[in-house]
């Protein structure tokens, strides 16, 4: 599920799986339905 949340004066969508942030909410929808549930291997 993809949670709404606000940083720095800014709307994020955030992957309840793996906590990623993402700037579009269809961005945040697409990653989670691969995501792994893991920490991410990159640099957010």
């Amino acid at each position: 599920m993809v949670v709404q949340t606000e940083r720095d004066d800014a709307t994020w969508y955030e992957c309840e799986s793996c906590g990623l942030l993402f700037d579009e909410r269809e961005d945040a929808a697409t990653h989670e339905e691969h995501c792994d549930a893991e920490e991410p291997s990159y640099i957010q």
